[in-house]
């Protein structure tokens, strides 16, 4: 069997004795650099398993090696060793690329739990490739970044917060970054923070014990203590209160959390994801969400794209949701007439992927025979505006402006006014670079060529 090796790069004699000790008990191989171009050439030379590095080196900064690490030999796992509160230190070096930091002083326990979750990960990826293209369907330029950006964080133990629509599949790629990460074998605990009572937010986050309050008639472990060694996913995060994101930072800052009427805090080990349809920048900037708690959750960041802006991914989609109904109700695979798969190319699907998935249910439902045509849908006639097409300000904005009888009277002509107004703006903004507007817009190349032509726009 191959032991595997560890590099441990400090300027520090003592720490690199104390951690090459730790170690070898633990079976490995230890190398050790007191500065930055003596980790590179070492790195270059034997590639490590796994490499911790301090952040102060004589000659550099460790920074400046994850970063050399993650561009020449980005299956090696980095972990950071940070002084003790220095979040700003160890939020840089995740977003580096780090797979995860330790505090000075070092902790065995927590190191020897780190060392182990890092040589979890193997330099194959294969398998994870595999995984991606099964759980993100389609060959939309999007989704190919998304499945890179995936199959990256999934190495890593940072905070991730993922944005999209609602129906999008957020929740899918948490699933994906767990599955695929060390932390597979650990517990995936999904919440939904928009429907949980704020008054049982604090017992089902961080558990209770008995007689704590009225009703607790026995000890109740909270979602932390059951995502142990798992994932912990914060779905619409942006819905928790004040009061509540006070509590959750302390949890995610100190790794400890205190169960309701507990006298003394309990370590917590999990990766935190959360996700959110809300602008959370924006809930930051209105007083809804804080903002130290804003920088803890959102080290990285994961923009899941809507359906609209992949609508060439389409029939790839449709054809495995049906498999997967066929599959669940042991029924012959149905399949799309080409009015149908028209129909579905020319929708724009305010519900996302959920929405196409319930359309697909009930069209199987209503259809005679095995093959689905435009009729079964039922869809409106009208397209469905974008709404990432337009800010909650402008549409404020534009309602002050514009009569009220023509909100009433007509609107979708009232909607496609302000939509056409804020699409002029971005292509005179961008001398009418489309590529620039688009993105400037946070659509896609095809969607404003769409609202161009409906909107009268391309001439």
């Amino acid at each position: 069997m191959v032991t595997q090796s560890v590099l441990v790069v400090d300027d520090e004699p003592d720490i690199r004795e104390l951690l090459d000790i730790t170690l070898s008990r633990m079976g490995l191989e230890t190398h050790s650099a007191a500065t930055l171009q003596e980790a590179k050439d070492i790195v270059s030379r034997v590639q490590p398993d796994l490499c911790l590095t301090d952040m102060r080196l004589p000659d550099g900064n460790g920074i400046s090696l994850v970063q050399y690490i993650q561009q020449e030999f980005p299956h090696i796992p980095v972990a950071m060793i940070t002084a003790h509160g220095s979040v700003e230190t160890a939020i840089s070096a995740l977003k580096a690329g780090a797979f995860d930091f330790i505090s000075k002083p070092v902790e065995l326990e927590d190191l020897r739990r780190l060392v182990s979750s890092a040589l979890q990960l193997h330099a194959d990826t294969s398998q994870a490739r595999d995984a991606m293209d099964e759980g993100l369907i389609g060959d939309a330029a999007v989704i190919q970044t998304l499945r890179q950006q995936v199959s990256r964080l999934a190495r890593s133990q940072a905070p991730v917060h993922i944005r999209g629509e609602s129906g999008s599949g957020k929740e899918v790629v948490a699933r994906l970054i767990h599955n695929n990460g060390p932390r597979s074998t650990g517990a995936f605990v999904a919440v939904n923070c928009g429907a949980i009572p704020p008054e049982l937010m604090e017992s089902e986050l961080f558990g209770h014990i008995k007689g704590s309050f009225t009703g607790a008639s026995q000890d109740k472990i909270g979602l932390f203590q059951a995502a142990a060694g798992g994932t912990l996913f914060l779905d619409e995060v942006a819905d928790l209160p004040l009061a509540m994101q006070v509590k959750l930072l302390r949890a995610i800052q100190e790794k400890t959390i205190r169960p309701v009427g507990a006298s003394e805090e309990q370590p917590t080990d999990i990766r935190l994801l959360s996700a959110t349809h809300k602008d959370l920048a924006n809930e930051v900037e209105v007083g809804k969400f804080r903002q130290d708690l804003y920088y803890r959750i959102n080290v990285i960041d994961v923009r899941v794209p809507s359906l609209r802006d992949r609508l060439e991914d389409i029939p790839a989609l449709t054809k495995h949701i049906l498999s997967r109904i066929a599959a669940e109700h042991g029924k012959v695979e149905s399949r799309l007439d080409k009015s149908a798969i028209n129909a579905l190319s020319n929708y724009t699907f305010p519900g996302n992927v959920r929405e196409l998935e319930n359309i697909l249910e009930r069209a199987l439902a209503l259809s005679d025979g095995d093959t689905v045509t435009a009729n079964d849908f039922h869809l409106s006639n009208t397209p469905h505006t974008s709404p990432a097409a337009f800010s909650e300000a402008k549409i404020e904005h534009a309602s002050t402006t514009q009569p009220q009888h023509d909100i009433h009277g007509d609107l979708e002509g009232y909607l496609g006014n302000i939509e056409r107004e804020i699409i002029s703006e971005a292509l005179e903004a961008s001398r009418w670079n489309k590529t620039a507007a688009a993105k400037r817009l946070g659509i896609s190349f095809r969607s404003l060529r769409y609202k161009q032509k409906k909107l009268g726009l391309d001439k």
